[in-house]
């Protein structure tokens, strides 16, 4: 063990001074030549150098000094015995030689020395023992870094200046035939109302594979004994082990589901022999589950290569259709395989079988003239149909809460667009008479008829919310989750004085997906007044709009402007805050981290509005402290970078400005200082990001809720890439937009 320790340090040593080498001129080599003459331990003391000069030392990320010292392998081992590979025991300290400087007592020598202490170290006396050693050493290095999935520091061959411009033009022709190959659908004329399109052919949806059953050395038991599932028992059985590692198995709505529906599947003997979800060990299926995880993440090349060329296939034979007799790629071809709903929040559906689908619950839709997508083997299509009116291209019922799946073509095609293009033209709409409308629901709170009040009050709190409507499921069906028009006595309390301010409401109640919408929110004494008039003789399961549905309130709101709905209100409002918050919040003088931060800062704001929340992701703190190691090093670095600066600039001041090299050394570290600086800032505002993000989901309201002619035309007049706000998907999804808007648009 002690010389598998030895020959790591050693590792290390080099490992850290090729670090430290990069970062400095100034690092000098060992008695050797090729060795570190002091060791690269972690210390933020300044070492010496043989001139004399102190230098900060960067520190080394401790995960990775953890990783090289837990993970020795027995091959490095028996390689290093082979060799008869001498290392000096721990805590021995090697004599110094003559005329080598003193080294700090912080440090300790990891550096082989010879027995013989007067045999000088240069290459041209080495002994041909030593010169083994040394090339054992170097094996045992290689074979240490591949143990520990470490690359060693390779030099990488420098692309001339005509290979990197060679690339560059490269990826500029790919570009150009790619926005020539674009159908530029926006510059066409639309077709007459309600006509989606003319022409469509497509595959049908691609099923998953029938299920495998368990190897012969994989089993169940029940209550400690083995027990063989039928075939259709034992794959949802398999979907519940798939799952131990996950907390959704440890919930009893999750747990009491799952048995109800296996029991289902079971045969009589099955379910007349298991009884109790406690006794039933998955353990084996799990570790096969496991197995079969590792095993994908430990593919050779190869391996992964079939796969990938194998998915491809797939896609080039399912994956797209003919629109008008243009190819458009089609967004969720595969249907989704059986297994276990987990739904958003605490479900109570959760656990519950999601069975698999058959071509026989599948409706196709395409054109008449198209040819007709073959089902698969022994199989036939519930129904086909020729409707050009909607725009998906298969459908069937799911069987937990009785929903229509569709088939749709991707975000970036032409009906897709169309459908983004015409949600933000309506909103735009609603900008030049929201005046009115807001005028109305306020003259509506005086109202002589209690249905008129509540249909103001409920405007109110979706123009000033924006909330969702509600009432947008049928009863029983999903989770207790509610929108304005849907809200409950319980939902809302009502205070007179609160935090210092007059005629507050609080909100607290499950929104879609079962996301909790908490919110305190002073309102106008009207509102509040009306309020307390809806509240008075119910209890708390009652409506707080008992004479208001969504049908009512979206039938006043077309009343008022064609086409307006409740939801327009929430985009319309997502987007004129985004515009408002990026003319607030953003300097045109800001470098561009600083301004995307802006742009982030913006988009947030929106987010919270819309009450669009996520969990924390689970890597969240090992993330950020990884970001927090780079930015400490970055500041280590940019310390010796500003060294460097000083001894230049006294160097060249003492040879006056005579010398042009030592001058172009000095202009080479000012650059070398400034792009530390940009870095770290770059740094810095990504770790600030990152921190404010993390419990809100920005995509959500940027995809759907706010009109990207808004971020274009931001990026346009900021001199932002759109690569930087948008990336490539997003950047096809809103192609029509980039291509259409100028730098003066205004929502």
């Amino acid at each position: 063990m002690g010389r598998e320790k030895e020959a790591k340090g050693d590792v290390k040593v080099k490992h850290k001074t090729t670090k430290l080498k990069r970062l400095s001129d100034h690092e000098t080599a060992g008695a050797g030549g090729d060795t570190p003459r002091n060791s690269a331990k972690p210390t933020k003391s300044t070492e010496k150098t043989d001139n004399g000069k102190n230098h900060k030392k960067v520190k080394t990320s401790k995960t990775e000094t953890r990783e090289q010292a837990n993970s020795p392998s027995k091959s490095v081992k028996q390689e290093l015995e082979d060799d008869d590979f001498t290392v000096k025991k721990k805590g021995l300290k090697r004599k110094r030689i003559k005329d080598e400087p003193v080294e700090g007592s912080s440090h300790s020598t990891a550096t082989p020395v010879s027995k013989n202490k007067n045999k000088p170290h240069g290459k041209e006396e080495e002994s041909d023992g030593e010169a083994q050693k040394k090339k054992s050493k170097k094996k045992a290095e290689k074979m240490v870094k591949k143990e520990e999935g470490e690359h060693p520091v390779s030099k990488k061959a420098k692309r001339t200046k005509e290979e990197i411009e060679e690339a560059r033009q490269l990826k500029i022709k790919k570009k150009e035939e790619e926005e020539q190959n674009r159908w530029r659908w926006w510059e066409e004329e639309k077709y007459e109302d309600g006509v989606k399109w003319k022409f469509l052919e497509h595959k049908g949806p691609y099923f998953p594979p029938e299920y495998q059953s368990l190897p012969d050395n994989v089993h169940f038991y029940y209550d400690g004994k083995k027990v063989k599932l039928s075939l259709a028992a034992e794959e949802v059985a398999l979907f519940f082990a798939q799952m131990l590692d996950h907390e959704y198995t440890t919930k009893k709505v999750f747990r009491e589901n799952f048995f109800k529906d296996w029991r289902k599947e079971m045969t009589q003997e099955e379910r007349s022999l298991i009884q109790v979800l406690d006794k039933c060990d998955f353990g084996e299926m799990h570790a096969m589950h496991k197995a079969k995880v590792e095993a994908r993440k430990n593919m050779t090349k190869e391996e992964k290569l079939a796969i990938k060329e194998a998915n491809q296939k797939i896609v080039d034979e399912f994956g797209f259709c003919l629109l008008d007799h243009h190819k458009e790629r089609i967004g969720n071809f595969k249907i989704e395989p059986p297994g276990l709903f987990r739904g958003r929040g605490e479900h109570p559906k959760q656990g519950m079988l999601k069975k698999r689908i058959q071509p026989e619950d599948v409706i196709i839709n395409c054109s008449k003239e198209s040819r007709i997508p073959v089902p698969p083997n022994g199989h036939r299509w519930k129904e086909i149909r020729h409707d050009n009116t909607v725009t998906w291209l298969a459908s069937w019922t799911e069987n937990i809460q009785g929903s229509i799946k569709y088939i749709m073509l991707n975000a970036n095609s032409k009906l897709k667009g169309e459908k983004d293009w015409e949600k933000y033209e309506v909103a735009r709409k609603l900008k030049s008479c929201v005046d009115d409308i807001r005028n109305q629901y306020l003259h509506d709170l005086k109202s002589k008829e209690m249905g008129t009040r509540q249909r103001a009050v409920a405007l109110y709190f979706i123009d000033k919310l924006a909330l969702r409507a509600g009432n947008e499921k049928e009863e029983g069906e999903t989770a207790d989750t509610v929108g304005c028009c849907s809200l409950r006595v319980e939902h809302i309390t009502l205070h007179e004085q609160l935090e210092g301010s007059e005629c507050v409401v609080e909100f607290d109640f499950l929104g879609k997906d079962s996301i909790r919408y908490y919110n305190k929110v002073p309102v106008i004494k009207k509102v509040f007044k009306n309020l307390r008039l809806f509240l008075e003789n119910k209890q708390p399961g009652d409506d707080l709009f008992d004479r208001l549905n969504t049908n009512l309130l979206n039938k006043h709101l077309s009343s008022l402007m064609p086409g307006l709905t409740a939801k327009v209100f929430r985009t319309y409002n997502a987007s004129i805050t985004l515009q408002q918050q990026l003319k607030e919040l953003t300097n045109k003088s800001d470098n561009v981290a600083e301004k995307l931060l802006s742009y982030n800062r913006a988009n947030r704001a929106v987010a919270i509005l819309c009450n669009h929340q996520r969990a924390p992701p689970k890597t969240f703190e090992q993330s950020m402290a990884n970001l927090q190691a780079k930015i400490d090093a970055r500041k280590e670095q940019l310390a010796l970078a500003k060294t460097d600066l000083k001894q230049a600039k006294k160097e060249a001041k003492a040879k006056g400005s005579s010398d042009p090299k030592l001058q172009a050394l000095v202009e080479r570290k000012k650059a070398g200082v400034r792009r530390c600086e940009e870095q770290l800032l770059k740094m810095e505002v990504q770790a600030t990001d990152r921190e404010e993000n993390k419990q809100i989901a920005l995509s959500t309201s940027k995809l759907n809720y706010l009109d990207p002619r808004i971020s274009v035309a931001w990026c346009k007049n900021m001199e932002v890439p759109v690569e930087k706000i948008y990336n490539k998907t997003q950047r096809d999804k809103f192609a029509w937009a980039i291509d259409m808007t100028e730098a003066d648009f205004e929502f």
